[in-house]
């Protein structure tokens, strides 16, 4: 492995290791922006198990390769503490009980569905403390990425072109060579290509809502079916195919998982499709774990596992193959600026998903005072039991108000 001062007293057992993720698992509610900050809280800032520099360019390496970024943070800092197989075991711990859950609530979801009101009720009180949660992440990661103007402009500028539509694959290459050239003095040029990326991102803009106009409208009811036979090499290679496509976070496996198992192989409806999407926001898990759900309806249980192991996989294969290359891009000086550069448009980038997810969820009064309440409480009360609490109590709050009203 490549020598990393930092990590040297950092050696640790498996099992240790295995239970310290396990833990972060069944803590890891929020979604990917809320992950990666209790992740960076202990680790990083608690434990300095690497500097937060060090950290910042892990994770926009991270943003750039497929995979779920918060998984593979994970299985990077396992191989910090316990090589290989501390980097698998710490993949393994963080997306195991999220898996259980998705496992089981989607057999729930067959059994019985979620259209009964006092269930929806505590849903809608889980989501709008998960919304809270992604905007208070967002914060704490922004405080310590944006370190100066210019990259508090980048990660503006990335906002602004991510609202218009303009493609991760592309924000985020130009988020990096923006810092390159204003870190080299070349202003002009860094203002020119700003502003080739926000004409871009109109005309990209113009384009998306013309192809909304013609897309046709969700039907109301939800139809629940049964799980149906489906190939056990189609299905694992309909997951492996969303793994090594997820650039950019767990958000972007959402089209290619769609096309396959909505209109390709129609192994479940799209509202169905949605609803595990749902699901997944409320667990402690990466996103990614809708492909659980999706698995489960299109296969059963053998489904659901095949359908996780393929989206998985490179996950965990580019951290634990491909450790110490990324090690040595992270340490070398000349890549600083760019993958700063980078980690500032991911800042733009999740602050726009946080608004986008607002908008959509946030749709009543009651919600937007558990909204205002959960925010509020992630703000004072401290204590690595804080989640929980504001999660839990967000649901109960849903159902109170179900209940009394």
């Amino acid at each position: 492995m490549v020598n990393n001062p930092e990590s040297n007293n950092l050696k640790q057992s498996y099992l240790k290791i295995f239970l310290r993720f396990l833990k972060f698992g069944f803590l890891a509610w929020g979604g990917p922006v809320a992950q990666i900050a209790m992740i960076r809280e202990e680790l990083v800032e608690q434990e300095k198990w690497v500097t937060g520099e060090h950290f910042n360019r892990t994770l926009a390496i991270y943003q750039a390769l497929p995979g779920p970024e918060a998984h593979e943070l994970c299985v990077f800092f396992g191989m910090v503490a316990g090589g290989r197989w501390g980097g698998f075991l710490a993949g393994l711990g963080f997306m195991l009980p999220g898996f259980l859950l998705m496992l089981l609530f989607s057999w729930i979801y067959l059994q019985f569905g979620i259209s009964d009101p006092t269930f929806n009720a505590v849903f809608k009180g889980f989501q709008a403390a998960v919304i809270a949660l992604i905007f208070f992440a967002v914060h704490r990661i922004g405080k310590h990425a944006l370190s100066n103007k210019a990259l508090l402009a980048i990660a503006i500028l990335s906002a602004f072109a991510s609202l218009l539509k303009a493609p991760f694959y592309l924000v985020l290459p130009v988020a990096s060579l923006l810092y390159v050239l204003a870190a080299k003095g070349k202003r002009i040029l860094a203002i020119l290509l700003g502003a080739i990326l926000i004409a871009f991102s109109i005309y990209t803009f113009s384009q998306t809502n013309r192809s909304l106009k013609k897309a046709d409208n969700v039907p109301a009811n939800r139809q629940i079916s049964r799980p149906v036979k489906t190939e056990a090499a189609k299905l694992l290679g309909s997951g492996l195919k969303a793994g090594l496509l997820t650039f950019g976070g767990a958000y972007t496996a959402i089209p290619f998982v769609q096309e396959d198992a909505v209109e390709r192989n129609g192994w479940l409806s799209n509202e169905q499709f949605l609803d595990g999407i749902a699901l997944s926001g409320i667990l402690p898990a990466p996103l990614i774990i809708f492909s659980t759900f999706v698995g489960f309806l299109a296969g059963g249980w053998l489904g659901a596992i095949l359908m996780t192991i393929g989206v998985f996989l490179p996950a965990f294969s580019f951290t634990l193959i491909g450790h110490n290359y990324l090690e040595r891009i992270i340490q070398n000086k000349g890549t600083h600026h760019f993958l700063d550069g980078m980690t500032a448009g991911v800042v733009g980038l999740i602050a726009v998903t946080a608004l986008e997810l607002f908008r959509t969820t946030i749709t009543s009064w009651q919600a937007v005072l558990i909204f205002a309440g959960s925010w509020l409480l992630l703000y004072t009360v401290k204590g690595k039991g804080t989640v929980v609490l504001v999660i839990l109590g967000s649901g109960l709050a849903g159902f109170l108000w179900h209940l009394f009203s």
